[in-house]
């Protein structure tokens, strides 16, 4: 029963962080310090990376028309964008399971401490107060998704590799990257919603598979855990998604550049002095 209030408290932070800016694998790094599941490690990395699915289930639900080639009211020019919508994101896809796959093992082995997701907390936190303040007068090239180039998409996604260093956060990175090349805010931000499908599906049915490679199961708990996990990580995914996007209607991202500080700071704070 514990393990299944942990993993509610998990999941709610999961469904926060995952499409904010914020990253959600530093604030899960500082979760596992106080709300640790009475589970093996192998089983904890894992439920880590797997309850991402409530929060790519949460994207499908909210955009299932704008994502659904084969919507019965769609006209034959909609099919065809919704195409291309894909094909941009795969293409953007390519260079984090290029970079990813091979780099996988090293960068969890290497680099999930909290010396580095401080860092890039703060990194990151500065990056997105320097360059709002840059674009505050900045008129987007790209304020329709549908204009996207091709040759964007792919530039979006290199962005992306960088979000497999711990604590920069992939939405951070994508978001990020999307606005210094010349997007609208929502635009990057629905690019970065979409992007998030394959690459967290894929992440997530890595971790399943090696999971079993190295001989391990589920047992019983363990999938109601794991269950629980993704159910509370959609249902508050899908409330941040619409929050974010009624937010940045109005508001740029620096609220979110000082709350990485802020956060990064803490994490050296606790580690550095209290642990």
């Amino acid at each position: 029963m514990l393990d299944i209030i942990k993993a509610i408290i998990l999941g709610i932070i999961e469904g926060v962080t995952e499409f904010l800016p914020i990253s959600s694998t530093g604030h899960l790094y500082l979760a596992d310090e106080f709300i640790k599941l009475n589970e093996s490690t192998a089983f904890i990395n894992m439920f880590m990376v797997v309850i991402q699915l409530g929060a790519i289930l949460a994207v499908l639900v909210l955009y299932f028309n704008k994502l659904n080639p084969w919507g019965p009211r769609k006209t034959s020019l909609e099919r065809h964008q919704t195409w291309v919508l894909w094909l941009k994101v795969i293409v953007a896809v390519l260079p984090s399971i290029i970079v990813g796959l091979p780099l996988n093992d090293w960068m969890d082995a290497h680099l999930t401490n909290w010396q580095v997701i401080a860092t890039t907390l703060i990194i990151y936190g500065i990056l997105f107060i320097i360059i709002e303040a840059y674009n505050r007068h900045q008129r987007p090239r790209f304020d329709n998704l549908k204009r996207l180039p091709m040759s964007m998409a792919v530039w979006i996604g290199l962005f992306q590799v960088l979000a497999m260093v711990p604590g920069t956060s992939r939405s951070g990175a994508t978001i990020l990257g999307g606005i210094l090349l010349g997007t609208s805010r929502y635009v990057a931000t629905e690019f970065s919603f979409f992007l998030a499908i394959p690459t967290m599906f894929g992440a997530s049915s890595l971790k399943v598979l090696k999971y079993f490679l190295h001989g391990n199961h589920f047992t019983g708990s363990q999938l109601i855990v794991l269950f629980t996990g993704v159910i509370v990580s959609f249902m508050v995914a899908y409330l941040s998604i619409k929050f974010l996007l009624r937010y940045i209607r109005n508001n740029d991202f620096k609220l979110f550049g000082w709350y990485r500080i802020i956060l990064g700071l803490i994490v050296i704070g606790y580690f550095g002095f209290f642990r």
